[in-house]
């Protein structure tokens, strides 16, 4: 077993945008620490976390990296994670992970695309959050204006525990010091807004503060968990990762004011309606965060979350709903590409095994059960690209490939599409699908062409209609007869499921047995579409009279029934197709923002908001809708010489305009079926 407890343990996931420096904030953990004897850098490629070759080209982070240290008898398991937006996927699912979220900010570069969105997933999922502001040496850094400006960002929870000093060479402990010189604001002021806000936890403190006017270090610091736990307090740190600023101060902060497994996020296991708290001491309960691949021995590593019980080398393992499990064999507690072996795994505790068939987002146990632990919402794939192989017989080699990076990477999406025999593979942006296909021609020597696909359009309708079809055959031998009328109402827009399905068949006129095939016609055709060849939805279905034949009624013959005769009732209740609407947040320089609005308005675009950021920055959010994003990214780098970026994430589908509309469904080539 391990010398440490679950309460020894410190969760933290290192989020934020790229370049704030979240991974020389890890190499100088580490090195704090003295599990690494240089410090590793990620300019010089001598990162002992950025091990991939991509990462080591692009200086930056595409996937999650694991580490852990020891500092004031605490364990702190550190999980580091990309800041590009486009790799956003990992750092979303590193949360399901942990109790806090750690918030890196550029002193110079401010707050930026995933400054924001991390802090709010991280505050979506109830984690207890902290501020980190790196480089705090900075060339052009306005680290006061700074602090303003994350507090009207994120509310004037944000607390400076810490503040810089002599020229950024030191930092000042605001929570055991009430003065002393700083670079910026008042060590003072700090002291009693830490005071004010943690007393907001809870009602006894806020008497005793307003009775005594102060509460005193010890009270404060036996009750900064409490505050950070209830969000009354979002705590500021500063640090410069590169010098050895604050290093030691944030490990110290992190091991006695962050939360332990049993003070922050609590888990819980769902299953339907039931919802059941999970027990330190009961049965193990763990969740998959990350899974790796070696790429030289192909061995596949699980990372997971362990939420209770204890967990041994020899038990099995199995994820939500099987009955048979695995041998769990080695149980490791990695550090970037290296790893050690652990005869035990606690609840609380990170860790990793190999070689099982485990996916992201899997809650596993060790004995059979049901039921899963809720991981944050991933971002929903929305761009796209059809890939088809040069050379003839790669196709294989593409679906090995494929199959890989869909273990992987939580936001890689693969579909293939019937009508085109296209691969359309899927990600979160540009720059995340071209390093797949980077790593594809490097790791396993394959190329393909690719092309924008079709837009994902779906098909509904709006009104409420009857529907009928009579499918009658007769050949030589046994004949087919089948007759089917329904009735189809709408749904709520984006109702789940997307079909509602009614069997109001009284006095046996279609006996009960043909129940299956009627319903696989209808199902057939809500996947093929009636209108445009997309997927139909938000539509209620109720058989309501039919007839059969004592011989002739089959199976097939009330399936092709109940297919056109939905086809017939679709057609007639008023039909419209819906186009995916995503919300696009445009970074651009703010003398680009009439230049980019005006782009926008003229793809369909409905602006939602701006916001002025430090460095000459505008945030433009809009909702616009993803046909006429297709060109986006090279206009986009057009009109702000490269300078501008951009994310989107799916918001919802609404009716195509009527011109759109048609032109859209002139392309459409239905297939003929024998039966029309």
């Amino acid at each position: 077993m391990p010398g440490y407890t679950t309460k020894d343990i410190r969760n933290i996931a290192i989020v934020g945008h790229t370049g704030a420096g979240k991974t020389s904030l890890c190499e100088a953990f580490l090195h704090s620490t003295g599990i690494t004897t240089r410090l590793g850098s990620v300019t010089a490629k001598t990162s002992h976390l950025d091990l991939d070759e991509e990462e080591k080209e692009h200086l930056h982070s595409i996937d999650s990296h694991v580490l852990h240290v020891s500092a004031h008898n605490k364990v702190i398991n550190i999980i580091d994670t990309p800041g590009a937006p486009d790799f956003i996927g990992p750092a979303v699912a590193a949360l399901a992970a942990v109790e806090t979220a750690m918030v890196v900010v550029n002193a110079a570069g401010g707050i930026q695309v995933n400054t924001r969105r991390m802090r709010d997933m991280a505050r979506n999922f109830d984690l207890g959050r902290v501020i980190v502001i790196n480089h705090i040496d900075a060339e052009n850094a306005d680290l006061g204006t700074l602090v303003t400006m994350l507090r009207k960002s994120f509310g004037d929870v944000l607390a400076p525990v810490n503040l810089p000093a002599n020229g950024g060479k030191a930092v000042i402990d605001c929570i055991s010091r009430e003065g002393g010189e700083t670079d910026i604001l008042s060590v003072a002021e700090a002291h009693t807004n830490i005071i004010e806000r943690v007393s907001e936890c809870d009602e006894a403190l806020i008497t005793k503060y307003l009775d005594e006017g102060t509460l005193s270090e010890e009270i404060v610091r036996a009750n900064f968990v409490r505050a950070m736990v209830a969000g009354t307090i979002v705590p500021i740190l500063f640090t410069n990762a590169l010098k050895d600023v604050g290093i030691k101060d944030l490990l110290e902060f992190i091991a006695d004011c962050c939360p332990s497994p049993l003070e922050g996020k609590q888990r819980t296991i769902v299953q339907g309606e039931k919802e059941e708290p999970i027990k330190v001491d009961g049965p193990f309960v763990g969740q998959v965060f990350k899974v790796a691949v070696d790429h030289k021995t192909h061995i596949k590593y699980p990372f997971m979350r362990a939420f209770g019980g204890t967990l041994k080398p020899d038990a099995q393992l199995m994820a939500s709903g099987d009955r048979k499990g695995n041998r769990t064999g080695h149980l490791m507690k990695f550090e970037g590409a290296d790893h050690k072996d652990v005869d035990a795994v606690i609840a609380g505790d990170i860790f990793a095994v190999s070689k099982l068939d485990l996916h992201i987002g899997n809650t596993v146990f060790a004995e059979p059960r049901e039921g899963t632990v809720a991981m944050p919402k991933l971002p929903t794939p929305m761009y796209s690209l059809a890939v088809t192989a040069k050379s003839r017989g790669d196709e294989a080699k593409i679906g090995d490939a494929v199959r890989r990076f869909l273990d992987t990477d939580p936001c890689f999406k693969v579909v293939h599409d019937p009508e085109t025999h296209e691969m359309v593979i899927s990600g979160t942006g540009d720059q995340h699908l071209r390093m797949i296909l980077n790593k594809m021609h490097k790791l396993y020597k394959v190329d393909v062409d690719t092309k924008p696909p079709k837009i994902p359009y779906k098909e509904t309708i709006t009104a409420k209609a009857d529907g009928h079809y009579r499918h009658k055959k007769q050949t030589g031998g046994a004949g087919q007869f089948g007759e089917v009328f329904l009735t189809v109402e709408p749904l709520e827009r984006g109702s789940e499921p997307t079909l509602s399905w009614n069997w109001d068949i009284f006095g046996g006129t279609i006996p009960i047995n043909f129940e299956p095939a009627v319903k696989k016609g209808v199902t057939e055709l809500m996947v093929e579409g009636a209108l445009a060849g997309f997927h139909l939805q938000d539509i209620k279905v109720s058989i309501t009279d039919g007839k059969h034949h004592p011989v002739d009624s089959k199976e097939v013959a009330f399936k092709i029934a109940g297919k056109l005769a939905f086809k017939d009732a679709i057609l007639k209740a008023k039909p419209v197709l819906l186009e995916p609407i995503v919300n696009v947040e445009v970074t651009v320089p703010s003398d680009h923002v009439g230049d980019i609005t005006g782009d926008l308005a003229q793809r369909r675009g409905r602006p939602t908001g701006q916001e002025m950021l430090p460095g000459d920055l505008t945030i433009i959010t809009a909702q616009v809708p993803l046909s006429k994003l297709s060109d986006y990214h090279s206009r986009l780098s057009s009109i702000t010489g490269g300078k501008g970026s951009y994310t989107m994430e799916l918001s919802h589908y609404e009716n195509v305009p009527a011109m759109d509309a048609q032109s859209v469904i002139a392309k459409y080539q239905p297939r003929k079926t024998e039966e029309e």
